[in-house]
């Protein structure tokens, strides 16, 4: 069941967001080779419950950890640990707060030192997907647009769009309804209602869009071991078009 958010609740959805968008900003400044990313997970930690919220993720279903690191080919899921950040690398780095029993969810890929020409061109492009799906949303439409728009963006720059991992509500609950797949057909799906929170999140890949998961029973790799990017914002439809709650307005 799709839950609408009254003006209470999306005041409350807004401090989750800013909060989560502050914790990106603060381990942003700490990606650099040498850091590992059990470090990062203890400065989120710290600094989300320093702002009277919680870790959406900590002990969620068994996650060991507070936020998900997932370096270069792994897409989503990683969990923090001693492993050390490399020149070169990519982490992707996803988000949860919980304010006062409100969620957000908001994830992000940094790059680490610097990065080859085919990375890079995965990560401008998997970010600039994301906004694609955002721009499709407004109430009155319908929710596959979003997908459809990430899905023909990604396809244009050459980028796999993996499948079996999907986009989603946010509110109460970290994972409502409905899903919000990353591909799609236009002019598909529920009508988009304002006072709906949706997660948008593509993962896309610079190879097959195929993957699998770790023997930790988290971690989601590409089978071709080709790296992998992740964006994400939690978003709040309104009757003219959304507004991101896990940015910076």
């Amino acid at each position: 069941m799709v839950s609408i958010k009254n003006s209470r609740e999306i005041e409350l959805m807004k401090i989750a967001g800013k909060i989560n968008y502050e914790t990106h900003k603060l381990l942003q400044k700490h990606i650099k080779p040498g850091v590992t990313t059990k470090q990062l997970d203890t400065l989120a930690h710290d600094y989300i419950t320093s702002q009277d919220a919680t870790c959406s993720f900590l002990n969620y279903e068994g996650f060991p950890a507070s936020i998900c690191t997932s370096i270069n080919e792994e897409v989503v899921h990683g969990i923090p640990s001693f492993k050390k950040l490399k020149n070169g690398d990519i982490i992707s780095i996803d988000i949860g707060v919980n304010y006062k029993g409100y969620h957000s969810d908001s994830a992000w890929t940094y790059p680490v030192g610097k990065i080859d020409e085919e990375v890079s061109h995965l990560l401008k492009h998997t970010e600039a997907a994301l906004y694609e799906g955002i721009k499709e949303v407004k109430a009155g439409v319908r929710l596959n647009n979003i997908g459809a728009a990430i899905e023909k963006y990604a396809l244009a720059h050459n980028l796999g769009v993996v499948k079996e991992l999907v986009g989603h509500g946010v509110g109460q609950k970290l994972h409502e309804d409905p899903d919000v797949p990353n591909y799609g057909k236009y002019n598909t799906g529920m009508i988009l209602k304002a006072g709906m929170t949706i997660a948008i999140e593509p993962m896309l890949t610079s190879g097959t869009e195929k993957i699998y998961i770790l023997d930790d029973d988290w971690t989601i790799i590409t089978r071709d071991n080709k790296p992998a990017a992740h964006f994400e914002h939690t978003v709040l439809v309104t009757e003219d078009g959304y507004k991101i709650l896990t940015g910076d307005e």
